[in-house]
């Protein structure tokens, strides 16, 4: 159940996780994120960001993970640890890493690599840039399930128009949807639910 919701059982999921790999075209450029689970209140969530109202921003009020480029010299997991503690304040102290969900790709032509972390909560150095980021957002992740299955998107891959997560005041859509998807299908092949 989800109150077992830890690391070993994370790792487990991934080691069983028909992880997508890399394109093989170097027509994507490569970017890497967290998804970051925590417990608020014992409850097992995820943490996500809503990027700027901005008018020329690319991510224009999307629902994201923290995370983006890969700098020159970095690895993909070296680069995603520096971007959530330049997005939102998180050092690589407070995650614990557990592995990589695989690669999702964008119309945008951005190849990410989805990383999966244990965030331990700890909100008092959470800050973000407003010119990029409007705020931080916190889902539960069973609350997230039950639009997975209510919408029936259970043991099939919805088409790009079908596949969002209305929650909280704001609509999961594009590349982060689908990466929900496929961490909620590992999790559903693992776990009696409802």
């Amino acid at each position: 159940m989800l109150s077992d919701f830890n690391s070993d059982f994370l790792k487990n999921l991934l080691k069983t996780a028909n992880a997508p790999g890399p394109p093989n075209s170097d027509f994507y450029d490569p970017t890497a994120v967290f998804l970051l689970i925590f417990k608020k209140n014992e409850v097992p969530s995820i943490l996500a960001v809503l990027k700027a109202d901005n008018r020329d921003y690319l991510w224009r009020n999307q629902v994201a993970l923290p995370g983006g480029h890969i700098d020159k010299n970095e690895t993909p997991l070296s680069a995603a640890y520096r971007e959530i503690e330049e997005e939102v304040g998180i050092g690589s102290d407070q995650v614990e890493f557990i592995g990589s969900l695989g690669h999702f790709q964008t119309i945008a032509q951005k190849d990410i690599e989805v990383f999966i972390g244990i965030w331990n909560g700890n909100r008092e150095k959470l800050n973000f840039d407003p010119r990029e980021i409007s705020k931080i957002l916190e889902f539960p992740i069973i609350d997230l399930l039950k639009i997975h299955i209510s919408s029936q998107f259970r043991n099939r891959v919805p088409d790009v128009t079908e596949l969002i997560y209305p929650i909280h005041e704001v609509v999961i859509w594009g590349v982060t949807a689908r990466i929900f998807h496929a961490f909620f299908e590992l999790i559903l092949d693992h776990i009696d639910f409802l």
